[in-house]
Parts: C-alpha cells; sequence; structure tokens
C-alpha cells in the first residue's frame, strides 16, 4: 500500500499536561502487566498517581510494576486476579484501600483474542472470551463501584472497532466489546448522578502489542505498508494520551463516549482479508486461526 504523505507524530501528554494533574489519586488497572493497559498505567503515573495493576500471571505483575515505579517515581503494587472470579477482585480492592485508602480511576483492560472462523470455534472458547471482556469488566466495575462514586472518580474500558462492521474470525471478540460498550453506556447513566464518568476507547491496530502480532501473523508486530488518514497505525502512546485526557478535569464533562483511537482508519476500513475467498477457504489465512483456548 501507497504511504500516506503524511504521518502523525507521536506525542507524550507530558507535552500538554502538568505533571501533578493525578496528584494523591490512585488507579485500578486489570490488564496492566503489558501493553496497552501498561501503557497507559505508566502515563496516568506519570502525572501523579499510584496504581495498582491485575492481572493472572504474578510474575509478569511483579515485573512490570518494578518498572513503573522506576520510571515514573510513584508506587505501584502487583495485585494477583481474575477478571472472571469476583472474589479475587474483591479481594484486589481490598488490598488497594489498604494500601492507598482510596480508588479514583478505574481501567478495565483485561481482554483475550485469536482469529477464528464460527465452524471452528467452539464453545467454550466463545465463552472464554465473553468472560474475560465482557463479565470480567461487569465484575471489576462491580468490585469498585462504591470507591469510585466515593471519589467522584472516573472509568475507562478498553474496547475495539471491530464490531462496527461484520469482521470475519472475530465473533467472539466482537460480542465482547459490544457488551463492554454498552456497560459502560449505562454507567454513565445510572452512576453520573452520583458524579461518576463512563467511556470507552477503541484502540486500532497498535503496534508493539500481543493484538497487532495475533492479527498480522507476523512474529514482528512493526506497522509496515499502512496508511490511513494520519499515516501510521495507533501506537500504546496514544492510547495513554487519551486516557489522562479522560481521567483530567479538562474531560469533567465527558461521559457515556466510545472514542476510537485509530488515526481514522474505520472510515477507510474494507475488508481485513480478500473477501470472500478468506471466507470460503479459510486455510488461506490459516496461519492466523486458531479454533481452541
Amino acid at each position: 500500500m501507497i504511504s500516506s504523505a503524511y504521518s502523525a507524530p507521536v506525542m507524550d501528554s507530558g507535552s500538554t499536561f502538568k505533571d501533578d494533574i493525578f496528584l494523591g489519586k490512585v488507579l485500578f488497572c486489570t490488564g496492566g502487566g503489558s501493553g496497552i493497559c501498561k501503557g497507559m498505567t505508566e502515563a496516568i503515573m506519570r502525572h501523579g498517581a499510584n496504581a495498582a495493576i491485575i492481572g493472572r500471571n504474578l510474575d509478569r505483575l511483579i515485573q512490570a510494576s518494578k518498572e513503573l515505579s522506576e520510571k515514573t517515581g510513584k508506587i505501584c503494587i502487583p495485585l494477583q486476579a481474575d477478571v472472571r472470579q469476583p472474589q479475587t477482585l474483591r479481594d484486589a480492592v481490598r488490598k488497594t484501600i489498604e494500601n492507598f485508602g482510596r480508588i479514583d480511576f478505574v481501567i478495565c483492560g483485561a481482554a483475550g483474542n485469536f482469529m477464528s472462523p464460527i465452524v471452528a470455534l467452539s464453545e467454550k472458547a466463545f465463552r472464554t472470551v465473553i468472560e474475560i471482556d465482557t463479565l470480567g469488566t461487569y465484575n471489576t466495575v462491580k468490585a469498585t463501584i462504591s470507591h469510585v462514586r466515593e471519589a467522584k472518580g472516573a472509568y475507562i474500558h478498553v474496547s475495539a472497532t471491530l464490531h462496527y462492521r461484520g469482521t470475519p474470525y472475530q465473533i467472539h471478540v466482537s460480542a465482547a466489546k459490544a457488551g463492554v460498550d454498552a456497560i459502560s453506556n449505562v454507567i454513565a447513566v445510572e452512576e453520573g448522578p452520583h458524579g461518576v464518568r463512563s467511556n470507552v476507547l477503541a484502540p486500532g491496530f497498535t503496534s508493539g502489542t500481543e493484538g497487532m502480532r495475533v492479527m498480522s501473523g507476523k512474529k514482528t508486530n512493526k506497522a509496515e505498508g499502512f496508511s490511513n488518514p494520519l499515516g501510521r497505525f495507533t501506537e500504546i502512546q496514544d492510547v495513554a494520551n487519551a486516557a489522562v485526557y479522560l481521567f483530567s478535569p479538562a474531560a469533567c464533562y465527558l461521559t457515556g463516549q466510545v472514542i476510537p483511537i485509530d488515526g481514522g482508519a474505520e472510515h477507510l476500513r474494507g475488508e481485513l482479508f480478500p473477501y470472500p475467498s478468506s471466507v470460503l477457504n479459510p486455510s488461506s489465512v490459516g496461519t492466523l486461526l486458531k479454533a481452541k483456548i
């Protein structure tokens, strides 16, 4: 594909927002041990917040929390929990309160994805993605809402743009993320009178993430040969910048919104694979497909 004549710069939120806008605040982030959610956590911490990162892999969380604390000078604690198991989330919330005394911001970012046509997708695999993404978001909200109400804080839910149109081999993730968007909308309406805001960030294909590697089928996850209105793939920093804005006082009147972070790519999106040949002959994209969890 011909490269765009223009490529938007990748900016750091520190060039726009004060370093201390989140001083005294606390972030609770599921999926914060890696990828986009780790990047958002780092950005929020750079602007003054302490954080708790939540996930299933304790070794990864410990390493990530150490890195985040060293980079930002703030405190990040690792808390092992499975968003599919509400009691583990309640325990993580309790430990966060014991350490920091409050929760102001919550990022619901735990997710799972792989490629599979529906004919090969097991019921267990479909259910697992729904449980992680959709039920996991619900469980995280349930575990944290009383504290976010008290702080008059905010939620960010990490979604995707896949369900805006029919995306082959992504029926499980499309259904799960549509549910995430709906959950956020209801929270915005129900919790707005309590001073709580809720918004969705929907990253496009994001360089340096596991999702990019899965969707591209490449061992590397760098963006090559891609063009969109702003000339490049999404970077983790782009999503992090949006998170800083949404949690900042500048967004105090913004709630119930779903915001794609994709450089305008959704307005140009065609099929991800040759159509209908890729649907009629799944083996043509076989390296991307995984039928089971």
